[in-house]
């Protein structure tokens, strides 16, 4: 094929190209559902023209037009999308409770890995108080004795309240994406800190009860713990999602297994950045604040409720 053919033959379609191509770059873009898959089938056409023109017609006008019209085509056809606040809406209306009902099995295994350690380190060292030591190690030893003398260790001074939500909620972001990392070990250390957090608080609880003072532990935490607890359970769940797919990838590798449900598992965690700003908000605030008990339960059972409504009735429409 000569030049003049070669022109002759596919300059309509070069032209079909820049008219829709012009569609796609408007803001917003207007272009139907046909045209943009007459746009693909010609983007694929016009990458077939341009080996053409560097094989045959490498010093002719022609290829630097064919090659340049490719990258405009490709950045138009493969641009991210930009972030705007309605993707951000939709991502939180609609596919951030979809994920995690679709992983809810895993989280609720994280949640019975933390469950039931806690309540055998409850009763254990409830019963058995020197069992803390075993639990905690000897460094326990002074928080121990200062609840033989009836104190807690949950008073947070109101000038310090401020710096003390930043540190809880620093604290708390970190433990998530740990909790959630520990999936690439097959799950093992996902399972392991759920576990240890688990006989942590369930040996605290226990020593307190022991000392009538888990009541007062209780208050401290009902306020944040529900949003606080169950992030951590999600994230616990992401972790042994990730896992199972290393150790169980089924019909796809690895790899595909691996970038699939990292993709799902970051979606998810970075959900729940807001939910442990919050949390810590609560923690650092209304959780020390001299308010009556009820109302600290008030605002952890009313947000338990919103957060698990929407988790499991939201963007079902969708």
């Amino acid at each position: 094929m000569n030049l003049e053919s070669f022109l002759h033959q596919r300059r309509p379609s070069w032209q079909r190209t820049e008219e829709l191509l012009a569609g796609v770059r408007r803001t917003p873009p207007r272009l139907t559902a046909a045209e943009l898959a007459e746009f693909g089938r010609l983007y694929r056409a016009l990458t077939s023209d341009l080996a053409l023109a560097q094989r045959d017609f490498a010093g002719a006008p022609v290829a630097t037009y064919l090659n340049q019209l490719v990258g405009r085509a490709h950045a138009a056809l493969y641009q991210g999308e930009a972030l705007r606040w309605q993707q951000v809406r939709r991502f939180y209306r609609q596919t951030f409770p979809q994920l995690y009902r679709r992983i809810l099995p895993y989280t609720a295994t994280a949640f019975l890995c933390f469950l039931a350690p806690a309540l055998i380190a409850f009763v254990a060292v409830w019963l058995t108080p020197a069992l803390i030591y075993v639990v905690e190690g000897p460094q326990i030893a002074p928080l121990v004795d200062q609840v033989e003398r009836g104190r807690l260790w949950t008073e947070i001074a109101p000038g310090v309240r401020s710096a003390a939500a930043s540190l809880i909620m620093t604290n708390n972001v970190q433990v998530m994406f740990l909790t959630f990392a520990g999936g690439m070990t097959g799950g093992l250390l996902t399972a392991w800190i759920l576990l240890s957090n688990g006989l942590h608080l369930g040996a605290l609880f226990g020593l307190l009860q022991g000392h009538g003072l888990a009541g007062g532990l209780g208050e401290f935490v009902v306020a944040h713990g529900v949003i606080e607890l169950s992030v951590i359970f999600l994230a616990g769940g992401c972790g042994l999602y990730l896992g199972d797919g290393l150790l169980r990838p089924q019909l796809l590798s690895r790899k595909a297994a691996l970038v699939e449900r990292t993709r799902v598992g970051v979606q998810l965690i970075l959900g729940c950045v807001p939910l442990l700003i919050v949390a810590g908000i609560l923690e650092g605030f209304l959780s020390p604040a001299a308010v009556p008990w009820w109302v600290k339960a008030g605002v952890g059972l009313g947000t338990g409720v919103a957060l698990y409504t929407y988790w499991l009735r939201a963007g079902r429409s969708a």
